[in-house]
């Protein structure tokens, strides 16, 4: 895809859209100070270059673990033996495609995969690790950090504010 510059209306548009994406195309051009055919056509170009992957809704985790059965949050450092291409891309598609693993990060220098992994309980978490990281002969090291509090989660990318003249 071409390469498209964005302007402060551009960046005002994703800020917005990254806070609440569900406000209605009159409400966004509202915050914004645009009209809604020009707010409109303006997400659309947005979205059809790719600068949204996808619109989602961030669940209350506190008020669901109970009910879904998660309760476990861990930040998981792997260590593998062989650093070529096809055991790395073996490792991340593994853990990639279990649903427990809501994020896989490949990291340099020190471990080869940082993981934020969620389990309903420590018994539930020993299941995962034998599954993704014990079992496999690759994995060299393995060293969880369980959380005991959320401080702060937030997805939002910082974007840069328009100077004030």
């Amino acid at each position: 895809m071409d390469d498209i510059s964005l302007d402060a209306i551009d960046m005002a548009l994703l800020d917005q859209l990254q806070q609440d994406a569900s406000l209605t195309n009159q409400a966004l051009a509202e915050r914004v100070h645009v009209s809604p055919p020009t707010c409109l056509r303006r997400v659309r170009r947005l979205l059809d270059a790719g600068f949204v992957e996808r619109q989602v809704a961030i669940l209350a985790r506190d008020r669901l673990a109970p009910l879904a059965g998660y309760g476990l949050d861990a930040i998981v450092e792997i260590t593998l033996d062989r650093q070529d291409n096809a055991a790395m891309e073996a490792f991340e598609a593994k853990v990639v495609a279990e649903a427990a693993v809501q994020q896989c990060y490949r990291v340099s220098p020190g471990p080869d995969f940082i993981l934020v992994v969620q389990a309903p309980d420590m018994p539930g978490y020993l299941a995962l690790a034998q599954r993704l990281f014990t079992a496999d002969a690759n994995v060299r090291n393995v060293k969880a950090f369980f959380a005991v509090k959320r401080a702060k989660f937030d997805p939002r990318i910082a974007l840069p504010r328009p100077a004030r003249g």
